[in-house]
């Protein structure tokens, strides 16, 4: 393969193409002399790779990496399962505002293993359960090497697929129950795409601080049976859209309270819903928009509920010196998920599955769980 046959090359440098030098597809190249012989090399790498922007189906592929040298303060980790997200479909497709430079890897976390630090790594050793964090793009590949401050040590009693997605979907929706509204026990929230993982993760983090949750799913066969699987989880109301075709939505609650806090991840029609159950000065957070539809807001909801808008973006919030919270966090979800506090589905699908597992991801089988890659 000619590509791979170019890094090869020049990977004898300690600098090729793709950017090896500092980590597999990490950022542009940089020239670097040879190093004592006290470093080594790591083992070669099996990555799903792009060259340009375009289809994730179309534009990427799996090669063969060769090893790249492990410096005195890098951390070589064997991945052990990864997901795909959203957010790296739309890395690939090149509408994600913060994304790697190409030709890149793909992935953007993941939790591995480490198999073997260099010279002046302290803290890290062969073995320990590791997680990029915060996130780092390139985790679609059998090994990773990056710096040490890059990888975060986390039990090994994690279960290794929560460990894969916990910094993604489960902290965006700690931080959007925790950053806009204060929220006590008895108080409610309202979302739509509470069948998402992020809206799956807000439903048990409420219940579990007693804040009672109102559901919207969009109308589809087997609602019924998704309804039941969400109140397991621990929602006390789930309706679908058509449901809320009334005059006063709230006259559906029974002893809930109007919620103080609307979470929206659908746009268009379905943020509407949201906005409907607010109480007066109520706020709606957006951070998505599966529809591709614009929020509208009624001059009404303005000037008599006072009701306010906010958007959240976890990258921005990451990018805000929040290393040390978005790991004690990462901590504090982990041991929700490993007493079964926390849960969602997911199906962990071979490496050399990969593109199988990214038709799912893309919808082209209709609703799926998370596709979660396992190395």
């Amino acid at each position: 393969m000619v590509v791979a046959r170019s890094i090869a090359l020049k990977a004898v440098n300690t600098a090729s193409l793709w950017g090896l030098n500092r980590s597999r597809f990490g950022g542009l190249p940089k020239v670097q002399t040879v190093r004592a012989l006290s470093t080594f090399m790591s083992p070669p790498s099996k990555a799903v790779v792009y060259e340009h922007h375009g289809p994730p189906d179309s534009v990427t592929r799996m090669i063969e990496l060769p090893p790249v040298e492990v410096q005195e303060n890098q951390v070589c980790v064997k991945m052990l399962a990864a997901p795909i997200n959203p957010s790296d479909i739309n890395r690939i497709e090149g509408v994600y505002p913060v994304r790697p430079q190409v030709p890149a890897v793909g992935g953007y976390e993941g939790v591995g293993e480490v198999y073997s630090v260099g010279s002046a790594v302290k803290g890290l050793s062969p073995g320990d359960l590791v997680i990029p964090s915060p996130p780092s793009s390139g985790t679609w590949q059998t090994y990773v090497v990056k710096d040490h401050d890059i990888w975060h040590k986390i039990s090994k009693d994690s279960p290794i697929e929560y460990a894969a997605t916990v910094t993604v979907n489960p902290l965006t929706a700690i931080r959007m129950l925790e950053d806009f509204t204060t929220l006590s026990a008895g108080d409610s929230i309202v979302q739509n795409g509470a069948t998402s993982i992020v809206g799956q993760c807000v439903i048990q983090l409420a219940r579990y601080r007693g804040i009672h949750s109102i559901n919207i799913i969009r109308d589809r066969a087997g609602s019924d049976e998704v309804k039941e699987r969400l109140k397991a989880l621990g929602a006390d109301e789930v309706f679908t859209e058509s449901q809320l075709e009334v005059k006063n939505v709230k006259s559906l609650l029974s002893n809930i309270p109007e919620p103080a806090l609307g979470l929206n991840c659908v746009g268009g029609h379905a943020a509407s819903l949201v906005l409907k159950f607010l109480r007066q000065g109520g706020t709606m957070v957006t951070y998505g928009g599966m529809s591709k539809k614009p929020v509208t807001v009624s001059t009404s909801s303005f000037i008599f509920k006072d009701l306010s808008l906010r958007g959240f973006w976890l990258q921005k919030w990451l990018s805000a010196d929040k290393a040390k919270e978005c790991r004690d966090m990462v901590d504090y979800l982990l041991r929700l998920a490993q007493e079964r506090k926390l849960k969602y589905e997911m199906e962990l699908v071979p490496f050399d599955k990969f593109h199988s597992a990214l038709e799912k991801a893309l919808g082209k089988h209709g609703s799926q769980p998370k596709q979660v890659i396992k190395f």
